[in-house]
This record gives C-alpha cells, sequence and structure tokens, in this order.
C-alpha cells in the first residue's frame, strides 16, 4: 500500500484542482462538446510537465472515448471514417517523430495558429454559402446537399488532409477535437452523427497511439496510478455530456464548437 502511495504524484492543491477539472472536461468533451477536449489539454499543462501531460491525457481520453462509444455506439457516419482514418494513422506516425525531437512551446503555437485558420476558412465558407442563397432568386430550386456529403473527390480529397492534420496534433498534444470538429462541422452533421463519427474516429486513434507514447517511455506507474484517480470524475462528465447533447439544438451546436474551437487555439497559444 504505502508503495502505491508513493507512486501519487506530489502536485499542490492548484495543479490537482486544475486536473480534476481536467478530467471531468475530458468526459463532457467525448459526449457533449468537442471542441472543449482542448480546454483539457491546457488545463493538465499548467499542471504537469507537458510530455508527461500528454501521457496522462491519452489514458483518460480513451476512457472516454469507450464511454462516448456505448452512448452513441448506433450513430457514426461509416463514409466519413472511411475518408480519414488511414491517413490519420499516418499523422499520427509523422507526430511521433515530430514528438521526439521537437520543442513543446512551439508544437501548441502551431496546433493554435492551425486551429485559428481553420475556423477562419470554416466561418468564411459558411457565410460566403449564405450571400449566394440570399442572392438567388425566391423560386429558384434550392442545390439539394446530403449530409455529410460533398462532392467525391473533393470529400477526400479534403478528408486526407484533415486526417493527417488530427492525427499529427492529436499526436503531438491531444489536441484534434477541434480540428476534427471543424471538418465534421463542414460535413454539416447533424449532432447525435457528429457525436458519434467523433467517439469512434477518436477511439480508434488513440488506441492506435497508445503504443507509440508507450515506446516513448511517456505512460509511467506513476501516470498510471494517477489516471485510476481521476477515471470517476470522466465517467461524471461523460453522463452530464450525454444528457445535455440530446437537448442541444443544432444550431447552438455548430456555435458552440466553433467558439470552443477558438478559445481552445488562444489557450494554446496562450500556454
Amino acid at each position: 500500500m504505502s508503495d502505491l502511495l508513493a507512486l501519487i504524484p506530489s502536485l499542490g492543491a492548484g495543479p490537482w484542482i486544475l486536473i480534476a477539472l481536467g478530467a471531468l472536461i475530458v468526459g463532457t468533451a467525448k459526449t457533449a462538446l468537442p471542441g472543449a477536449g482542448t480546454l483539457a489539454v491546457g488545463l493538465f499543462a499548467l499542471a504537469m510537465p507537458a510530455k508527461e501531460s500528454t501521457a496522462a491525457l491519452l489514458i483518460l481520453l480513451i476512457v472516454g472515448d469507450m464511454t462516448a462509444l456505448w452512448v452513441y455506439r448506433r450513430e457514426p457516419d461509416v463514409r466519413t471514417l472511411l475518408r480519414l482514418l488511414p491517413s490519420a494513422m499516418v499523422g499520427v506516425v509523422i507526430g511521433v517523430f515530430y514528438f521526439a525531437y521537437a520543442d513543446g512551446d512551439a508544437v501548441r503555437a502551431t496546433i493554435g495558429v492551425i486551429l485559428l485558420v481553420l475556423v477562419a476558412v470554416t466561418v468564411w465558407r459558411r457565410h460566403r454559402a449564405q450571400r449566394l442563397a440570399a442572392a438567388r432568386p425566391a423560386d429558384a430550386p434550392a442545390p439539394e446537399v446530403a449530409q455529410g456529403s460533398q462532392p467525391g473527390r473533393a470529400a477526400t480529397v479534403q478528408g486526407i488532409g484533415y486526417g493527417l492534420l488530427g492525427g499529427f496534433t492529436t499526436m503531438v498534444a491531444n489536441a484534434a477535437g477541434p480540428v476534427m470538429s471543424m471538418y465534421f462541422y463542414a460535413m454539416r452533421l447533424p449532432v447525435l452523427t457528429f457525436l458519434g463519427t467523433s467517439a469512434w474516429y477518436f477511439a480508434i486513434v488513440n488506441i492506435f497511439k497508445l503504443p507509440f507514447s508507450a515506446g516513448l517511455g511517456l505512460i509511467t506507474p506513476s501516470v498510471l496510478v494517477m489516471d485510476a484517480m481521476l477515471v470517476p470524475l470522466v465517467l461524471i462528465g461523460a453522463y452530464v455530456g450525454a444528457k445535455v447533447a440530446r437537448r442541444i439544438p443544432q444550431k447552438v451546436f455548430e456555435n458552440l464548437v466553433l467558439v470552443l474551437t477558438v478559445a481552445s487555439a488562444i489557450g494554446l497559444l496562450a500556454l
């Protein structure tokens, strides 16, 4: 017992509060607000050394993934997953090499800038689409676009690009939530399909990341003990998030994704 207690990280009250809040946010992000996940990245990075915080957060993210899979197991858009996953795994491998050699501050700043650019592009595209719709004659039929679909080749290229970027950012900083939220947002997925597709994507990618993180020496006994203490908070957050998600109107949900993505990007740049 004393050996187990010795493995608990000796952090002050402030860092423990930040980590506990981060664990709650992990659960909520997995079942309700995907863009909020990067807020947990920031809280963990404030409370612990950057590389250790990445490993500690990864295990909690996988716990959250398993919960989200159970809640949204019938909701994924399989075509979207098939577009994303192969290139995401390539992005993870690139991220492994980058993570091993790059400076943590530079990585966080790069991810923050990328997120802000993605938000700007997404908002511009939506604004342009609204202007075109407003300029269309009232008696002209609106073009029909199925949810989760874009022209085949464009959707495939976009999926490869976002998959690579998502795989890279999740490996180096566990910060792919906002990146992938921008892709799912662009696909106009309904709330539950959005969350179900996100759950399957991150469950597969995070499990794929686990052996690489272990190989880098990031998963230590102290990290495992700390995560075991935090798992109940992840589950509480996931339960609350699942209750909230089924009551969020589509427009409110999309706006929350954008706002949380911007907040996450600014938080990464400020660290």
